[in-house]
């Protein structure tokens, strides 16, 4: 096939299995939309069409992010080609799209996050003669909690720890994050508590003879725990108002105490793994928000 799509996605290995599907499931809709057109080999291909493209996305009515994700795997795809020789000239190395506006996400305040956490470590059962797993993933669902809102760590970051990228005696973690990039991170000593009882108590009675040695975090099966696991063990521990948290908002609200606290958003960039600072400073304007509706509720002439 002269687009090579193939070849393009065995090139995305730093890439997220969900980044991976996204770019190849986008640059096949595109190539699929040339061939239609008449665009069948890429050097046929200009800046134009590319337009044209995107003029048809805007047309099936999709969110502006979603075209901007769609334009920057089509500039990712195109610059694979120009780097394999088949074709000449980048023509989508100019090509840009709107982006939609920033979500701020709605994240629990400080005290009610310290609240979730503090029902998390007093759940589980309490007759002595219970269920010795139940005792011990009791014990997993408050470390995965602490460590998710302790470190910021993404969902995906969190299942994938191993023993050696947990130092217990410094109290920090290993993380490889996005695109190869590693970092370390600070635990503080609510979540190096409860994750030193999960490792030392927990774990050991959860782990079977085919649970991998390398996974910190397993389900009630013994087997590596995976973001959907994490998903449902948030989901028990729901907000005082019945709604529940995407185990990423832990994530936010880790960024978003820590600039209320006065953190320098360079070290909050760090301790995220964000390539460019530019997306850690959704941060502040949340933090903006959350302070105007502070003084709007309390100054008398707000």
């Amino acid at each position: 096939m002269p687009w090579d799509v193939d070849g393009y996605v065995a090139t995305l290995t730093a890439a997220s299995p969900h980044t991976r599907e996204a770019y190849e499931r986008d640059v096949r809709q595109f190539t699929d939309w040339a061939a239609r057109g008449g665009c069948v080999d890429p050097e046929d291909l200009d800046h134009a069409t590319l337009r044209r493209y995107l003029a048809f996305l805007t047309t099936k009515r999709l969110a502006k992010r979603t075209i901007a994700r769609k334009a920057a795997a089509l500039r990712s795809f195109l610059r694979y080609l120009k780097r394999r020789g088949v074709l000449t000239t980048d023509s989508g190395r100019s090509l840009r799209a709107p982006k939609g506006p920033a979500r701020l996400p709605r994240v629990p305040s400080s005290s009610e996050a310290g609240a979730l956490l503090d029902r998390a470590a007093a759940a589980g059962p309490t007759d002595p003669d219970a269920d010795p797993v139940a005792r011990a993933l009791a014990l997993q669902d408050g470390a995965i909690l602490e460590v998710l809102y302790g470190t910021g760590l993404r969902v995906s970051e969190c299942c994938g720890l191993t023993p050696r990228d947990c130092d217990l005696d410094r109290g920090s973690l290993t993380v490889p994050g996005k695109g190869s990039k590693v970092r370390r991170v600070p635990l503080g000593k609510p979540a190096l508590d409860a994750l030193r009882g999960w490792l030392r108590h927990g774990r050991p009675l959860v782990a079977g003879p085919d649970s991998p040695p390398d996974a910190v975090f397993l389900n009630r099966r013994g087997h590596r725990l995976s973001p959907r696991d994490a998903r449902r063990i948030v989901d028990r521990f729901p907000m005082p108002d019945g709604h529940t948290l995407h185990p990423h908002v832990l994530r936010h609200a880790y960024a978003t105490h820590l600039l209320e606290g006065g953190a320098d958003l360079r070290a909050v960039q760090e301790l995220l793994g964000h390539a460019d600072l530019a997306t850690t400073q959704i941060y502040t304007h949340l933090t903006r928000e959350r302070l105007r509706a502070v003084y709007e509720a309390t100054h008398p002439r707000a």
